[in-house]
Order: C-alpha cells, then structure tokens, then sequence
C-alpha cells in the first residue's frame, strides 16, 4: 500500500479530490493550508506527489476526527534501526480513540512519517501527554551513541472537515 500527499488551497484540493470519486482520499486542513491524502496500491494521480509506502497500519482513515503526522528525517544508515522503532506501533491499537494509524517509509526523501487519526484533538492530548508516547519517540536506540534522525522531528496536526 502506499500514500501520497499533495498540498494546496482547500478549494483547489477539494476540486481535485471530487474528480476521483472512487479513490480513497482524504481531505485535511490546518490553519495554513490543506493536504490531500491518497491511499492506493496504484500510482499517485497527483502530478507532484510526496509519496510513501505504508510498512505498517492498522484501523481505516475515514473522514472525520484530526490526523497527527510525526515527521521524523532520517539518515540512510539508520533506516533499518527507525523502521525496526516504529515497526512496534501495534501496541498503539488499545489508545482510546485512536482511529487508525500508518507508519509510512519515504520513496525519494528521508522524512518518514508516523500518522495517526484520532477521534478528537483531547485523545491525542492524553496520548501525547503518556509514557509511551514519550518512548515511542525518544529516536534513540541503545548502544548507538548518535540520534537516528538528521534533522529535527517535528508533529503537523490537520482537521478533517465534516462533509456537507
């Protein structure tokens, strides 16, 4: 499975997600700007696509609730380490609300991206706020002196709006 994501103004990703009706796409917004999300076993339909393959998941990206996406950047060396990491999300399925989630793999960058859908901005607060979250992302590993990632993480939130 992979994703792909393309940004723009709402209005224009709106139109754009319209003119695929049977795709599986996600329309998202913050108070900047809108991402549309396209989820397939197929080839991106958008012409400048940030792609993904999806290595691991669970629960289905409906159409509602707000969608956390942790950046991590990565250097090549340390792939296998943070794919092995964030391979242990499973345990993530008893989080109260937690709707879905995909650890997602970059095909031509080194930005991977853990995306979670929660039911609502409070669940993803007490998730944050938990141990486990804490270790999930600590981004190190043990007898490895230097941090895995090449840059700073950093955590994009996104609403979904309710459809008319």
């Amino acid at each position: 499975m992979n994703i792909h994501m393309t940004s723009g103004t709402f209005d224009f990703l709106y139109k754009v997600k319209e003119k695929y009706p049977h795709e599986s796409m996600y329309l998202m917004q913050d108070m900047y700007n809108a991402v549309l999300l396209h989820e397939t076993e197929k080839s991106s339909v958008f012409n400048t696509p940030r792609s993904f393959q999806v290595i691991d998941s669970f629960g289905s990206i409906d159409n509602i609730g707000m969608v956390v996406m942790n950046n991590i950047p990565v250097i090549d060396e340390d792939r296998p380490l943070i794919e092995f990491k964030l391979k242990n999300t499973k345990q993530m399925a008893n989080q109260k609300d937690l709707l879905a989630l995909r650890v997602l793999r970059p095909l031509k960058a080194n930005t991977y991206i853990v995306l979670t859908l929660w039911k609502n901005e409070a669940a993803f607060m007490n998730w944050e706020a938990s141990l486990h979250y804490k270790e999930l992302f600590s981004l190190t590993v043990p007898n490895k002196q230097a941090q895995l990632f090449i840059g700073s993480s950093y955590v994009k939130k996104y609403w979904i709006p309710e459809e008319k």
